[in-house]
């Protein structure tokens, strides 16, 4: 069941009053440590004045993980209709750049999806839990998923599946947006200065200062690593589910990068949707369909 864009719109308004938008005054937050265990063999050069990692190569491939990870993409946002990249670590633990009324129902009605998800891998008895990128869009995305799990239909899956819906929601910084540098703020189509040079080389920064697909994808590694090692569950029977609340370009980086796929680079050619939420594959045949980008006709000026 969906609900309409009017009442849609009346939860939105009222995101402050909600039972499920005061998750966030449960909130747990990690913040990524330099010298974190499980690192990897591709050395990190420098850590900017943005916490951006520059590196020289990729992080060693995940190793064989006890819990199972669903990658969800924040609904629609206010910088997703305002047509500009938003991406400054200025906005992490701000309001700016939050979920619309569109963007809120849609992570409602990720919640089916996700259960959907759960209910295909033949998952049931485990404990299930959330973690969020700390920018609004994300962590507001996370809290409306837990809200869709109380529909009707959401909890006789729950139920039938025993699953134990956690709900507080644990912010990590590891899964902040991708930084963009020099391109923070300007129009969506400039991400086309930045794709096919990823396509070419992991590493790159370029002339714009923006965040490695590399660096990426060891910050990512360094979040699942922390979730393994975790007090929290390491003595969960079989594993637990594990949901991580980012954005587009770092849950493509990481579901080619846990895929083990030979070129990361070409993470722009399995675009996530709003709200859509993917189980993380661990073989390259998991992926959905490669739709290569398309560039613009005329390139934005910068």
């Amino acid at each position: 069941m969906r609900i309409s864009l009017a009442l849609s719109v009346s939860l939105a308004a009222s995101f402050a009053k909600t039972d499920a938008f005061s998750l966030a005054r449960q909130q747990l937050r990690v913040s990524p440590s330099f010298s974190t265990q499980s690192r990897l063999m591709a050395s990190i050069k420098e850590i900017t004045k943005d916490g951006i990692y520059i590196v020289d190569g990729m992080p060693d491939p995940l190793p064989e993980l006890k819990n199972t990870y669903y990658l969800l993409r924040h609904g629609q946002s206010e910088g997703n209709v305002e047509g500009v990249i938003s991406s400054a670590r200025s906005l992490a633990y701000s309001s700016k750049h939050g979920l619309t009324p569109l963007g809120y129902e849609q992570g409602l009605n990720s919640a089916a999806d996700l259960l959907n998800l759960i209910k295909k891998s033949s998952l049931s008895k485990k404990k299930v839990y959330f973690y969020s990128s700390p920018f609004s869009r994300a962590n507001q995305t996370a809290e409306a998923c837990l809200e869709g799990m109380k529909k009707d239909e959401n909890q006789a899956i729950v139920k039938d599946l025993e699953l134990d819906i956690q709900q507080s929601i644990t912010i990590d910084d590891g899964l902040m947006e991708r930084f963009f540098g020099d391109l923070d703020a300007t129009p969506l189509p400039t991400y086309a200065y930045v794709w096919p040079e990823d396509f070419k080389d992991v590493t790159q920064t370029g002339k714009f200062n923006v965040e490695s697909v590399a660096a990426v994808s060891t910050r990512m590694r360094e979040v699942v690593m922390r979730i393994e090692e975790s007090k929290e569950h390491c003595n969960s029977d079989g594993g637990d589910i594990i949901v991580l609340t980012s954005h587009a370009d770092v849950l493509q980086i990481m579901q080619l990068y846990a895929s083990g796929i030979d070129n990361v680079g070409d993470f722009s050619s399995y675009r996530f949707g709003n709200g859509e939420v993917r189980l993380m594959g661990r073989a390259p045949d998991v992926l959905p369909e490669r739709s290569p980008l398309e560039m613009p006709e005329v390139m934005p000026e910068v």
